[in-house]
C-alpha cells in the first residue's frame, strides 16, 4: 500500500471517529432520557476522569486516558448496546473491530490503536483498572446529572455503575459526587 493509501486510511478513520459525535449512549433512552449525550461527550469526560484517578492512584495519567480516549471507538460499527440487549446481540470483539477499522491506516497508527484496544479489553494493569473506573464513574454521574434533570430512572445506573468500581479512589469521588449538586463547583470554587 502506497503512503497516500495509507494517509486516506487514517483520514478515513479519524472520519470515522467523527461520527461519535452524532450518536447518542442507548442505555439512557431506556431510562427515559429522551435526548441523552453522544459516545464522545462521554468518552472526553471518562478520558479526564480517568487522568484524574490516575493522579490519585499513582498509574500513568497518559496512559489511562488514551485507553479512555479509544475504549468505545468501536462503537461507529456496532453501536452502543445497551447492557439488557448484549444478551441477545453476538458481536464482533472490540478488537476485530478495532483491527477492521484500521485496516487501511499506517501501519504504526493501526498497530497503535489495536495495541491500545488489546490492553483495554484484556489487560489487568493498574492503568488499566483505573481506565475502567473511569468508565463507570463518568456513568454514574451522568446519572447523577440526569436525576437532577428529573430522570428518575437514571437512579439504577448510578448505582450499578457505582457498584463496580474498584479503585479507592473512584469510590471516593463516587461518594462526594453523590453529595453535591452538578452546579456546585460553580458556588463552591469560583471566587465572589
Amino acid at each position: 500500500m502506497s503512503d497516500e493509501q495509507h494517509d486516506k486510511g487514517t483520514v478515513g478513520y479519524m472520519m470515522e471517529v467523527g461520527a461519535l459525535k452524532r450518536m447518542k449512549r442507548s442505555g439512557w433512552w431506556i431510562a427515559g432520557v429522551k435526548d441523552p449525550e453522544t459516545i464522545a461527550e462521554h468518552s472526553f469526560r471518562t478520558a479526564v476522569i480517568g487522568s484524574v484517578l490516575a493522579m490519585m492512584e499513582g498509574a500513568d495519567p497518559a496512559k489511562v486516558a488514551l485507553l479512555c480516549t479509544f475504549h468505545d471507538t468501536q462503537e461507529t460499527r456496532v453501536g452502543d448496546i445497551p447492557w439488557i440487549g448484549r444478551r441477545y446481540v453476538t458481536a464482533a470483539g472490540n478488537e476485530r473491530v478495532t483491527a477492521d477499522q484500521v485496516s487501511k491506516a499506517h501501519p504504526a497508527v493501526a498497530a497503535g490503536i489495536q495495541a491500545i484496544v488489546q490492553e483495554y479489553e484484556n489487560g489487568d494493569t493498574l492503568e488499566v483498572r483505573v481506565a475502567r473506573d473511569a468508565d463507570k464513574l463518568e456513568c454514574m454521574i451522568q446519572g447523577l446529572e440526569y436525576l437532577e434533570q428529573g430522570y428518575r430512572n437514571a437512579q439504577e445506573w448510578v448505582d450499578s455503575t457505582r457498584a463496580k468500581l474498584k479503585t479507592p479512589s473512584a469510590l471516593a469521588l463516587a461518594e462526594a459526587a453523590q453529595t453535591m449538586s452538578s452546579l456546585e463547583w460553580q458556588r463552591t470554587y469560583l471566587p465572589k
